[in-house]
């Protein structure tokens, strides 16, 4: 199963979705325009699809922007604060990887699959809740709070 999650640009989770291995990464974002609008995605090069942008954009006012490849015709440079943003994000699903442990699951049924997951993203953002409302630290110092 692949992960697939929305992130503000701070890198609090809003929604995720699990997709077979096999489904390609643009089917996610069919889901994505029902339940958003008006916003900004920023995608990794999975997302690349002119097709799904023009339609994203038409239905629901939502504008995806994904880091050319450099080989695509037309290549344009990434913007260095789009990258800041998907860096972030990048950044805490490897918290989650490492602190976590989100990659390693013995899960039995894909419903103890979800159950674990889903725990270890609410931790997650408990944390980042708690860094910024409680204790006025940095909202993605993880390793601070879990010692």
């Amino acid at each position: 199963f692949k992960l697939h999650a929305v992130c503000d640009k701070n890198g609090i989770f809003h929604s995720f979705d699990f997709t077979p291995a096999n489904v390609h990464d643009v089917n996610y974002l069919k889901d994505v325009k029902e339940n958003l609008k008006n916003c900004l995605l920023i995608g990794d090069r999975g997302y690349i699809s002119e097709n799904l942008r023009v339609d994203l954009f038409n239905y629901s006012n939502i504008e995806l922007s994904v880091p050319m490849r450099k080989n695509q015709y037309d290549f344009v440079e990434f913007s260095k604060t789009k990258s800041k943003i998907r860096k972030r994000i990048e950044t805490n699903i490897s918290q989650l990887c490492g602190q976590f442990s989100i990659n390693i699951n013995l899960a039995k049924t894909f419903q103890g699959l979800i159950t674990r997951i889903t725990s270890k993203i609410t931790s997650f953002t408990m944390i980042q809740y708690l860094n910024f409302f409680i204790f006025k630290r940095s909202l993605n110092k993880l390793k601070i709070n879990l010692c």
